[in-house]
């Protein structure tokens, strides 16, 4: 049967009838690699999760992504713009915010994977809801107090134009096929996430028996290097995204699936975004 295009030239030919079947935010690196790696391994088996759609049931199409997605970034972004305005009402709720957005939004990643409840509105616009107010806080934090010589809205307004710059870059990649998400690839992906992982844990239990910010997050040289590093592991990442969306419309699911796809999406945004705004912070940085 013949797969159906997107309304959307953005997203429009994502599904390709000659791609191959192959081989998905937290505080920084730590909490993102978490839920990518296990975002990731749930998605490889979502197609024979699904199977097909009943014939009650309408099937999955790119339209149903670009919609999904579209209203759980709506929803991240209204609760990253309340969040950043009481901030700046009250600067002391910059830190619970940020932890218990940072929290909350883990805590649903890992429900949605290790529940299998991807598809679930409710888990996922809750993620957006949580993460925003991580947004929302770490923005503020980074663009206010570790930035001199550039205001906030320039910082957060290049950090955004970069996020979707690289989508775009990574959506041309993998529509024409430069890059193809293989299993190799996609176990590489896993590799370097769960590196990045382990690097993270271990720059947080360096911060927290030196009292700084550990040498991952201080600004520094090696600091940059990281942010690099993650900013193109993320990167990378949408090209299993894209590749999740491409499998579950080939193997028939249903519509709802799209709320996964818009949470693995979501997912990377974020992550990539908090980097970039990190690295444009090193660039600019007060010391």
């Amino acid at each position: 049967m013949r797969e159906r295009e997107s309304s959307n030239p953005v997203m429009r030919g994502v599904v390709r009838d000659n791609q191959p079947a192959g081989g998905y935010a937290g505080f920084g690196a730590g909490a993102a690699g978490a839920g990518q790696a296990a975002m990731w391994q749930q998605q490889q088996q979502a197609p024979q999760q699904y199977q097909q759609a009943p014939a009650a049931t309408r099937a999955l199409t790119i339209d149903d992504v670009v919609q999904k997605t579209a209203i759980t970034l709506g929803v991240l972004i209204a609760a990253a713009a309340v969040s950043y305005g009481v901030i700046h009402q009250n600067v002391g709720l910059a830190t619970p915010l940020m932890l218990i957005g940072m929290i909350g939004g883990l805590v649903l990643v890992l429900v949605a994977s290790f529940g299998r409840k991807q598809d679930n509105p409710a888990i996922v616009l809750g993620y957006a809801v949580f993460e925003g107010v991580f947004v929302g806080a770490i923005s503020f934090v980074i663009a206010n107090f570790m930035v001199k010589d550039v205001s906030a809205g320039t910082l957060i307004g290049q950090a955004i134009l970069a996020t979707f710059g690289v989508f775009a870059g990574m959506l041309v990649v993998y529509k024409t096929g430069a890059i193809r998400v293989t299993p190799r690839f996609t176990r590489m992906m896993i590799a370097a996430m769960i590196g990045v992982l382990v690097l993270a844990v271990g720059n947080v239990i360096i911060a927290l028996f030196s009292g700084g910010a550990g040498p991952l997050r201080d600004g520094g040289p090696l600091a940059i290097i990281f942010s690099l590093v993650c900013i193109g592991l993320a990167a990378f990442s949408f090209m299993l995204d894209f590749d999740s969306a491409d499998r579950l419309i080939r193997a028939g699911a249903p519509s709802k699936a799209a709320w996964g796809i818009a949470l693995g999406l979501t997912v990377t945004l974020v992550w990539l975004y908090i980097e970039i705004l990190r690295l444009l912070s090193y660039l600019n940085s007060n010391n």
